[in-house]
């Protein structure tokens, strides 16, 4: 019985060891990005140019919608495949919001290269914590919990974002909610909204 019950904790142990990793260790000095086919280029083939990537040099196109995100992640930048992190660039005209969203497998550190950003998270008590970054300021985000930036500075701004996962996955807010097929009885039941005004942000935020 006793024999047993240790078997048991230990699975049970394991178990919890595995939810609570984040990207698994890389077991090979590297393994650049090729094709799902062959997940690691051939050694003999990697060069330096593999672990450069030049792609956020200058910003994203943020004039129609005050904000665009440039991410460098292994489909991008096929260096980093199985390093376990990846990054972004967020650029914002003046005014320009970076929607409430969450990224469920990474923490992210973002670094204001620019500009002025009010910026925060909120905690699962509810808890808002948040301030005016100012250029070359550092915020934390912590995994999984909600997130946003808005530009309150007088010209544009940017943001470089540190991510401890190559696929850190990213939830929209605003899309996940009104953009997606959830029953709309109760999306109206659950924040107040009749079918008029349900029907105006779906429009408005449906792919």
């Amino acid at each position: 019985m006793a024999q047993r019950l240790a078997v048991w904790l230990v699975f049970v142990f394991e178990i919890i060891h595995i939810l609570s990793a984040s990207d698994p260790d890389p077991i090979l000095d590297y393994c650049v990005a090729e094709s799902t086919l062959q997940p690691c280029k051939n050694s003999s083939s990697v060069t330096v140019e593999d672990f450069i990537f030049s792609g956020i040099k200058s910003a994203g196109d943020f004039k129609k919608t005050g904000f665009s995100s440039k991410p460098v992640n292994s489909a991008a930048f096929p260096g980093l495949n199985t390093l376990g992190m990846s990054l972004v660039r967020a650029d914002f005209d003046k005014g320009g919001v970076n929607v409430p969203h969450y990224h469920p497998r990474a923490t992210e550190v973002a670094y204001v290269l620019e500009g002025r950003i009010y910026s925060g998270f909120v905690d699962t008590g509810n808890k808002v914590f948040a301030r005016v970054l100012e250029k070359g300021d550092v915020m934390v985000f912590p995994r999984g919990l909600l997130h946003f930036q808005m530009n309150v500075g007088d010209g544009p701004a940017t943001i470089i974002g540190a991510l401890d996962s190559q696929n850190p996955g990213l939830v929209k807010i605003p899309a996940a909610v009104f953009g997606s097929e959830i029953d709309e009885e109760l999306l109206e039941k659950a924040f107040g909204l009749n079918e008029k005004q349900l029907g105006k942000l779906k429009k408005k935020l449906s792919p």
